[in-house]
């Protein structure tokens, strides 16, 4: 019976000590074998895999791209503009063994690239102008950044892929000032534009009038010298016509000037009826 009881008993310390003997690595792993602590072994092919119970033990990272988002941050510009900075940047794990000596874990990474992301921040950000993040500079900007993290961090086992600044905002007591600023500009602009405008229409206006009258006086003038070459053209006509018979010139032009002179306002003349007017309405005859 104690025979049953102590194969029973070996079964199961066997059965304990073979699962913690084994341990599995998947394809989006890398597995680090630990012995007291220290980092011996990395294992990176997918499967199934050993280690000595007890003494050793397994800590598994990620192998694929893992991203951390760095706390906002006051910066200064070379401006002296201060500004409300948030970024992130991705990063994949290139040595385990150096990874877990210096930050240990995945906090560990998150607090160490905060660190850096911050300084390399403060350091490209600090020699160009405000304007620089609101303009295509932006782009160039945030690779330098990157660029400058990536060296640093290589240190610590992980190689910084993509660094990206997600907003840039003005600080609060800063933001009213800078609009209000904005405003009065826009507002001085605005003057200024209107008068120019004014001036610009009181220009036009005047050169219209000037124009207008010297186009209403030479069409006066060609009017009048069209008028005149047609008074002295009829005139040519009537003398012309009219030299073939004076008699009836002279009778014509008479009944043009009693239409002229006889109308219902003006009636009375005091003429003798043998003057020469009348000579041809036989008064006194």
């Amino acid at each position: 019976m104690n025979k049953i009881y102590i194969s029973i008993i070996s079964f199961f310390i066997f059965l304990i000590i073979l699962t913690n003997s084994l341990f599995v690595v998947n394809q989006k792993e890398i597995g680090v074998v630990l012995q007291f602590g220290e980092a011996v072994k990395v294992v990176d092919k997918a499967g199934l895999n050993f280690k000595i119970p007890i003494i050793q033990n397994v800590q598994l990272l990620d192998k694929r791209i893992l991203h951390v988002m760095a706390e906002e941050k006051e910066l200064t510009a070379s401006d002296e503009k201060r500004m409300i900075v948030d970024a992130y940047a991705k990063y994949r794990i290139i040595d385990p063994i150096r990874f877990i000596k210096t930050v240990y874990n995945y906090a560990g990474a998150n607090l160490r690239l905060n660190k850096i992301l911050e300084s390399e921040m403060r350091n490209v950000i600090g020699r160009y102008p405000l304007n620089t993040l609101l303009t295509e500079k932006r782009s160039s900007l945030m690779r330098e950044i990157k660029d400058s993290a990536k060296q640093e961090a290589e240190t610590y086992g992980i190689d910084v892929i993509d660094v990206r600044i997600l907003k840039s905002d003005l600080p609060a007591e800063n933001s009213a000032a800078i609009y209000q600023r904005m405003q009065t500009e826009r507002n001085k602009e605005a003057k200024q534009i209107r008068a120019e405008g004014g001036e610009e229409s009181a220009k036009i206006k005047s050169r219209a009038d000037k124009e207008s009258k010297i186009i209403l006086a030479e069409a006066y003038k060609n009017s009048q010298k069209i008028k005149g070459e047609g008074d002295g053209e009829a005139a040519k006509l009537y003398n012309l016509t009219y030299s073939k018979d004076p008699r009836f010139y002279k009778f014509y032009r008479s009944l043009i000037a009693y239409k002229a002179s006889l109308n219902k306002n003006n009636t009375q003349f005091i003429l003798s009826p043998k003057a020469d007017f009348f000579k041809h309405l036989n008064i006194g005859t």
